[in-house]
């Protein structure tokens, strides 16, 4: 006898459906796990025969063989447990099958019969939306993260034992369900600017970056503040979507950090300098997300910049542009989102102290452009705004006025985003930084003046093509925090500045 199990896998971040084929015929019992499975897998048939045994099911002394299919993509993790005891349990006669057509089953058995939560359930909850399935049922932990996906009935249940229950209709439960206080943003604890003593220059241009989404390099000797401002930069971010929610949900489900069923808050990745390429950009044998992705519609904090290895610094070229990472193998091309904002600290000189008005930098020519000589000039220029950071005196820190507090920054920052929404609503970004060359023509309106400074400090300066785009695209947030339609002389002036930093080399 055949019975067919409908369930799901990851690709990437995209899931799609697989079909659990489980076949009880007469012979040696033995049980034969086939479709490219991998060592997880394979060890499936342990978990599933000792908790069918635990629940109080004999399990068939039958040759058992499953299938699943497709048979060429490669099966991952434990999310096979449940539709393989289904399968059997269906095929044996304990469960009626009329509910099994339009029902997909994922989750990890324990020995006992308990259900465990399973990595990647939202990309596949979505492609059972779309392939028109009515029923989803999973472990109990997994639940509200299904239940994201409008549409689709989600049933979480703790046991073996309840599953049968409710497929045979000796027990009623409704479908779970998602409530607006599911969605409040949770109260993370950032380093408040107002905080941070001093630092104003810095702190302006984290504020347009904020509200632009644009990428930031901090320079500075150590202690200088740079890696303060950096971390105090997610509490004036504006807040997510629900569809740039769903977006990073996805990758943090499928790289199985998910905490919770949503990421409803902009998120901050600080990988260390001795990070691999792979695990910086994403890869792998079978692909899974970076740095890079997991960072998707955030925030990335490299410090140290010059530190990490030449080849990681050149693997951001091309995300920082795209804003996806795309990894090629023999057998698939795989495409994950990289849609971040790179905040990058770095010291001016091995020894650090080379602006510091107080200390003597001890570095010669050569060993400081040894050290710079790992930023290369591609990776600069994409990054819009470049600040120095000085130090504060330590007398003079218990002088300073208290100054604005994150709540007040990120009050600016949230109207200047919804300035933004608004330009590019009938657009496919939402940010000032995602502006192409043709949009920036349609949106970025220069006075005359500001277009005169412009050109003049592009022949003066030597600015690429992007760097040229780049300045403009700034400048348009600066106007849109200062509520201007028009981009004027001094929002141009102020971009310039940012962008070229006669201190970095």
């Amino acid at each position: 006898m055949l019975s067919i199990i409908k369930s799901g896998g990851n690709i990437g971040i995209d899931g799609y459906i697989a079909y659990v084929e489980v076949s009880i015929s007469q012979g040696l019992p033995q049980f034969i796990i086939v479709g490219l499975p991998d060592t997880a897998v394979k060890e499936s048939k342990e978990r599933v025969k000792t908790a069918i045994e635990n629940i109080g099911i004999k399990f068939p002394l039958k040759k058992v063989v499953v299938n699943l299919a497709p048979a060429d993509i490669l099966k991952q993790g434990t999310l096979y447990d449940l539709p393989i005891a289904i399968g059997i349990l269906a095929n044996s006669g304990i469960i009626k099958q009329e509910r099994l057509e339009k029902t997909a089953f994922i989750g990890e058995l324990a020995l006992n019969g308990d259900l465990r939560g399973v990595k990647g359930i939202l990309p596949i909850a979505i492609k059972l939306k779309e392939e028109g399935f009515e029923e989803f049922i999973l472990p109990k932990a997994n639940e509200k993260e299904a239940a994201l996906v409008k549409g689709l009935n989600v049933y979480g249940f703790n046991n073996l034992r309840e599953i049968i229950d409710f497929l045979n209709g000796d027990l009623k439960i409704e479908p779970a369900t998602i409530t607006e206080e599911d969605f409040k943003e949770s109260k993370r604890s950032y380093i408040d600017f107002s905080e941070i003593k001093g630092q104003q220059t810095a702190k302006r241009a984290l504020e347009i970056a904020a509200a632009g989404f644009h990428n930031v390099l901090l320079i500075g000797s150590p202690g200088s503040g740079k890696s303060m401002l950096a971390k105090a930069f997610n509490s004036i971010l504006p807040p997510m979507s629900f569809e740039e929610a769903i977006e990073t949900t996805k990758i943090h489900s499928v790289a199985g950090i998910l905490e919770g069923f949503i990421v409803n808050e902009r998120t901050i990745r600080s990988p260390h300098s001795t990070t691999s390429d792979i695990a910086l950009v994403g890869g792998g044998s079978y692909p899974k997300p970076g740095e890079l992705s997991l960072a998707h519609n955030g925030t990335l904090f490299l410090d140290e910049l010059p530190e990490f290895k030449r080849s990681a610094l050149e693997a951001l070229r091309q995300p920082l542009e795209d804003r996806v990472v795309t990894i090629s193998r023999a057998s698939m091309k795989i495409t994950f989102p990289a849609k971040f904002q790179l905040i990058a600290a770095a010291n001016p000189c091995p020894c650090g102290y080379r602006f510091d008005p107080n200390k003597e930098c001890k570095c010669t020519p050569i060993e400081i452009k040894r050290y710079l000589g790992k930023l290369s000039g591609p990776l600069l220029d994409r990054i819009d705004i470049s600040i120095t950071v000085l130090p504060v005196n330590p007398e003079d820190l218990s002088k300073k006025p208290v100054g604005e507090s994150s709540t007040q920054i990120r009050e600016r920052v949230i109207k200047a985003v919804e300035i933004q929404k608004e330009r590019f609503k009938k657009e496919k970004i939402n940010f000032n930084s995602e502006m192409t060359p043709t949009l920036i023509e349609k949106y970025a309106n220069l006075s005359k003046e500001a277009e005169n400074i412009l050109n003049l400090s592009t022949k003066k300066f030597n600015l690429t093509a992007r760097s040229y785009h780049r300045i403009i695209k700034v400048a348009r947030t600066i106007a849109d925090l200062s509520n201007n339609e028009k981009i004027e002389a001094t929002h141009i002036m102020e971009a310039i500045n940012y962008k070229v930093n006669e201190n970095l080399f």
